[in-house]
């Protein structure tokens, strides 16, 4: 579907909006702008990753959004996020993109409804912020994630492989979005070189900082709570296996006397006995407080 967000507008220039196009409603777009025949097909690719080219008299920009709809289990460049693709010139700006998002609809009713008739620069710098502003929802959400994992990890007492899957797929969530931030920054310098001080970029600029950072964080966390919960999970192995090893320490004397004990031989000195028994029984257990006595003093228990 194809739009002119600017029709209704006193807008000297044109803001064509193009939703889930194919390869041949573009061309009229493109001979109408000369657009460059590989920045077509770039936009046209729901892959590609976030890039700023400089084409003749035109700007050619890619960023990725952040996909609200994503599953639990989401962790590519792809299932977190969909490409927009923007091409601007001095009397034109043209938006392409699969889905619909409800911040091109905000843009267009504050800047273009309004009459204020922002240039394309301006406006690609607002969808600009608007796009770095779909990653601090699910940045708070990852926040919360992680907490409910530290609470998991520090106040569970069993520690098994669900909470690491959960804590995986939060590590890379963090991770993909990071990248995803770091990608994007080639868009943000190269508007800082077109103006050399524009409150608007730097305004986009602080919204990328906030958010790489919280990323960042969450991600370090992540790691760290992992690195933890593996350390505490092979703690209580070895306590377990401390305990089963003490066990062993009582029962393998007293193993080692019931097999004596337990040969059948006919010509045994203690069968004839009439005590035997008793004395048996209780020299078992002088060995069993001796071996108690040992490991209080060794302080293994």
């Amino acid at each position: 579907m194809v739009r002119n967000l600017t029709e209704q507008s006193t807008c000297t220039w044109e803001w064509v909006d193009v939703t889930d196009p194919t390869e041949a409603d573009f061309m009229e777009i493109s001979d109408k702008y000369k657009l460059h025949p590989a920045a077509v097909l770039d936009s046209l690719q729901p892959d590609h990753l976030p890039k700023y080219e400089v084409i003749n008299d035109s700007i050619f920009a890619i960023i990725r959004v952040f996909d609200k709809e994503v599953g639990a289990e989401g962790d590519t460049v792809q299932d977190l996020t969909n490409k927009i693709a923007i091409f601007y010139g001095d009397n034109f700006l043209i938006t392409v993109h699969r889905l619909k998002y409800p911040f091109l609809e905000e843009i267009k009713r504050i800047f273009v409804d309004t009459d204020q008739c922002l240039k394309p620069y301006d406006l690609f710098i607002q969808l600009v912020k608007e796009v770095l502003l779909t990653f601090e929802k699910p940045a708070l959400k990852l926040a919360a994630d992680l907490d409910y994992f530290e609470s998991k990890v520090f106040l569970r007492r069993t520690y098994n492989y669900p909470l690491t899957n959960g804590m995986y797929w939060l590590k890379r969530k963090a991770e993909v979005s990071k990248r995803i931030l770091n990608l994007s920054k080639i868009v943000l310098d190269n508007l800082s070189r077109e103006k050399e001080y524009d409150p608007n970029i730097q305004d986009a600029k602080d919204v990328f900082l906030r958010l790489l950072t919280m990323y960042e964080e969450i991600d370090n966390s992540t790691n760290n709570l992992l690195n933890i919960y593996i350390g505490l999970a092979s703690q209580r192995t070895n306590e377990i296996m401390r305990v089963l090893t003490i066990f062993s320490v009582f029962f393998l004397p007293l193993t080692f006397i019931v097999g004596i004990y337990g040969m059948n031989f006919k010509y045994m000195p203690e069968l004839t006995m009439r005590y035997g028994y008793p004395v048996v029984i209780l020299v078992m257990l002088l060995i069993t407080i001796g071996i108690y006595i040992w490991v209080k003093k060794k302080e293994w228990l």
